[in-house]
This record gives C-alpha cells, structure tokens and sequence, in this order.
C-alpha cells in the first residue's frame, strides 16, 4: 500500500492558519502550488457486497507496466512480472522496486513476452526463481521458454541463470502462449502451453504445441512421465489437446493439476488434466470460430477425448486462478478464484469434489481486466489489475 508523503495537505492548511499575518495573494498561490503537487492517495477503493458479506477492496500497488504474474514471498513481499520484460519486487507497503536485473531478453510482441513467474517452495534455502517468457527464433517463430536463475539476498538481481525448458517447434506468430508454471506436490514442475496459433499441433505428440509439459527443476524428465517410452511422443508431454491455458493451480486436497483455458468464441474450459490424456482441440470445442462458422465438425464430445468440468460461453477469457484455502474467508474456503479478462471480475467457483456448484463474480463493479489472481500470507486475495496496471487486496469489510 502506497505510502502518503511527509508532506500533507494538512500540514500545508495548518502552516497558514497558524500564521498571524494576513495570508496574501502570493502566499495562497503557493498553497495551491503546494497541494497540486502532493500525491493523491487512496486506500480503500470500495467496499462491495457480495454472497457472503462486504468486502473491502484496496489498490495494494500501482504503477505496472502490463503486469501478467506474480508470486509471494514467505514475508508478504510480491514478485511481479511485466510483459516488457522487468521484474519487480513490491515491498508490504506497496512500493515497487526498481527492475530485478539479470532477466532473461524477452520478445514482447502479441500476447508475449515476460510472463509468469514462480518461487520455489524451498526459496528461503535455494534462492531459486522461475519465469516463463517467450522468445523469436532465427526463423522468426515465436516460442515459449523457462528459466531458472537464484535471485541474491538483497533481491536486485537474478543470478546462475539457465533456460531449463524450451517449447518445440517455433512456429508462433505471437498468440497463445500459454505460460502457467506450477509446482507438483512431488517437486516436479507442470508448465501449460499453448498453441501457438497453429491449432493442429496441438494433437501432434512430435511437439509440445498445446500441451501440458512435466519436467524436473534442472529440466530433466520425469521418469514417469506418461510419453518417456514413446518414440513418436516428446518426453515432456503430460497431457495433450490445449488451446490456450493461462491458469493453473494444485487442488490442496487431492494434489491434481487444475488448469483454465481459453475457448475461441465461446468455450473456455475447466479441466483437470491427467497423465497422456486428450482434452480435444482443435477435434472438438464448446465454442465457435470468431466467424461464428463452427470449430472443425463442431463436435462438442468424441471418443476418446477429456470432456471439461465446464465451459462459458460467453466466455470469460481467463487469466491465472488459485484454490482458497485460507481462513480470512471462511465461507470461501476450498473455492476457486479465476482471473477474468473478459469478464472484467474474479470468478469465485463453489465445488463439490471434482463438479463446480455453483459461481459468483467479484468485482464486477470495477470492470477491469484481472490478468492473475494469488492468495497472499495475511489469507486476503490479491489481483493483477492489468487494465490500471495494479494490485488489488480483497479482504473482508470489519
């Protein structure tokens, strides 16, 4: 939360009336100088009503530059990206800090550049920091990455980098690059991908086109990973038939993989992706081309093929999500919170085991599009505000 300066109006106000001598038309010309200059702050940004009671919302940070991920640290500080390529820590009182140096070069073009970011569950030990970007090949094909580097004590630089994993073929022309990295609960490392804008590969086990990638921290292959004895297949693949998946989280219950991805015109869809299993794209959606012609047969089911938890259409164009398991928010616990671009909001799901019962969607009243969404150590719910460039703290009204 941004800080007020030293300087208030009130002590400009206070200066003047404690002044014997009649205030003249310069000293007031001066105040006015004065007061224009000082920062306008501003706390809470509303309070709102919502299933469950009020809930007060506060602008934590502002001043991001297309901000796309962000991640906590154990004391409440963030880690945040922003597209063009800097990364940021923001300190407890909202300040943010100069760019991080030692990140990767990133190509922002489209909906690309620097992406998510993620700390290691041991950071406090290994220092270890992972960012997705993407990058233009030689042959001018854009492409998604990760990397791996050791961010030093005083938090200004990234260190030891190395490129751990680098998606095959470059073929994107800047769309659709996926880039949710999530740590397994055995330690492994789940990064979603997208299709590149090239819909067919996204069925081709040859690449890791629309897929769900599983790899090591080194980025290594897990020996049981569900492709490593199939020759035609990439090692890395988990799960196939992606178009664009731009949310993921861990169930803290079950340990399975959630993932939230784009639909064309209509069609987003909730999945729970399992080893070596189709979720259907381009074979069959829920939506329609932006032609509004359908998508390949239009299919919605086939053999063979993972049918979603549940789809919007419209959609909501989802951003990143996270599983609230705080106690902040009692009734919200075991809910899950998604980014809406779209839909201008959180979209706050009630589940029952793997079925969703019911939605609500918060924020609505500002509109604006929420790029990632993360539960912070005080169990209030953060969100990127990627329209005003911000972070968002939702907590309960007192």
């Amino acid at each position: 939360m941004n800080k007020p300066s030293s300087l208030s109006s009130d002590h400009v106000r206070n200066y003047f009336a404690t002044k014997k001598a009649p205030v003249n038309k310069k000293s007031i010309a001066v105040c006015v100088l004065l007061l224009s200059l000082l920062p306008s702050v501003s706390y809470a940004i509303e309070k709102y009503q919502t299933q469950n009671g009020p809930i007060i919302v506060e602008s934590f940070a502002e001043g991001l530059e297309s901000p796309w991920g962000f991640d906590f640290l154990h004391d409440g500080r963030i880690l945040v990206t922003e597209k063009p390529g800097n990364l940021r820590l923001v300190g407890r009182n909202g300040q943010k800090s100069n760019p991080i140096l030692g990140t990767p070069q990133v190509d922002y073009i489209g909906q690309g550049g620097l992406l998510d970011v993620l700390l290691h569950p041991n950071f406090q030990s290994n220092r270890f920091v992972f960012l997705t970007f993407t990058k233009k090949s030689p042959n001018k094909g854009m492409y998604t990455s990760v990397v791996r580097g050791k961010l030093s004590k005083d938090y200004r630089a990234l260190k030891d980098i190395r490129i751990i994993f680098s998606q095959t073929p470059k073929v994107g022309s800047g769309r659709h690059f996926g880039s949710r990295i999530i740590v397994a609960p055995d330690g492994n490392l789940f990064v979603t991908l997208g299709d590149l804008g090239n819909r067919y590969l996204a069925q081709n086990l040859n690449g890791h086109v629309g897929k769900v990638v599983r790899i090591t921290i080194d980025g290594g292959i897990p020996k049981d990973n569900p492709f490593v004895r199939h020759s035609s297949a990439r090692p890395e693949i988990w799960s196939y038939g992606h178009r664009n998946i731009q949310g993921a989280d861990i169930h803290p219950r079950t340990g399975k993989l959630w993932t939230i991805e784009h639909g064309p015109r209509g069609g987003d869809e909730l999945n729970i992706p399992a080893a070596a299993s189709n979720y259907g794209w381009p074979l069959v959606s829920h939506g329609v081309e932006y032609s509004g012609h359908p998508v390949g047969d239009g299919k919605k089911f086939m053999k063979g093929v993972v049918p979603p938890l549940r789809t919007w259409t419209p959609v909501i164009a989802p951003g990143g999500m996270v599983f609230y398991n705080e106690n902040l928010f009692p009734a919200w616990k075991g809910n899950l919170l998604i980014g809406g671009l779209r839909a201008g909001a959180i979209v706050r799901l009630t589940l029952n085991g793997e079925s969703v019962e019911s939605e609500e969607r918060l924020l609505q009243q500002i509109g604006n599009r929420i790029r990632d969404v993360d539960v912070g150590p005080d169990g209030a719910v953060y969100a990127l505000d990627e329209t005003d460039g911000r972070i968002l703290r939702i907590s309960p009204a007192k």
